[in-house]
């Protein structure tokens, strides 16, 4: 179960990343999402009961509560990993676009270079065009940035989540060795088994 998790989380992931594009609407995410949500889903119900199993009752607490944390701490280090690969990806797609597009003028690009070297904000094209009009940039030129921000977005999304589906991927390895039967039941087996034979005359 746990590795059909990662399956279908992957397999979420990777038709997201095939389906983005720049005239791709919202209706793209429903079946990638509901997708990976069944896979978190069952890595959740799965995991939960391997660990919580795998000591006695009266520990069931405590490792409960040392399972959260990590979970939370992995979903704060996966989700500030992703979003630094965004940012950096959607910067370095941006600046080479408008450095390379012939529409933009040498003297904005270098500008655009150094006051966005510390990184790109994450803006729709409306938000991008009205602040250009509002600066007095020529209309071919914002244009020409508009499309470039567009296709940067894309880039930093691909890459952000190409990045999540390598995780999944190789989450699938160590997977392999989760125990087939609660580890717990195993012990309370044995010991049920040691206590009968101690009760026998």
């Amino acid at each position: 179960m746990v590795r059909l998790g990662f399956i279908a989380l992957f397999a979420g992931i990777v038709i997201m990343v095939a389906a983005l594009d720049a005239g791709a609407g919202p209706e793209i995410v429903t079946w990638p999402m509901l997708l990976a949500g069944l896979g978190v889903g069952a890595l959740a119900s799965q995991l939960g009961s391997v660990t919580v199993s795998a000591v006695p009752d009266e520990q069931s607490g405590e490792v409960g509560g040392v399972q959260n944390t990590v979970t939370n701490l992995g979903a704060s280090i996966g989700t500030a990993l992703a979003g630094a690969v965004l940012i950096s990806a959607l910067t370095a797609s941006f600046l080479t676009g408008i450095q390379q597009n012939p529409a933009v003028p040498k003297e904005v690009s270098s500008t655009a270079q150094v006051q966005l070297a510390g990184g790109i904000p994450f803006v729709s094209d409306n938000d991008l065009k009205a602040a250009l009009d509002k600066a007095g940039v020529p209309t071919e030129t914002a244009n020409a940035i508009v499309k470039e921000n567009s296709d940067a977005r894309l880039a930093g999304l691909r890459s952000a989540l190409s990045l999540l589906a390598v995780v999944a991927l190789l989450a699938l390895f160590p997977g392999r060795r989760l125990p087939t039967r609660q580890p717990g039941a195993a012990s309370n087996q044995t010991a049920s088994s040691e206590a009968e034979e101690a009760e026998d005359p």
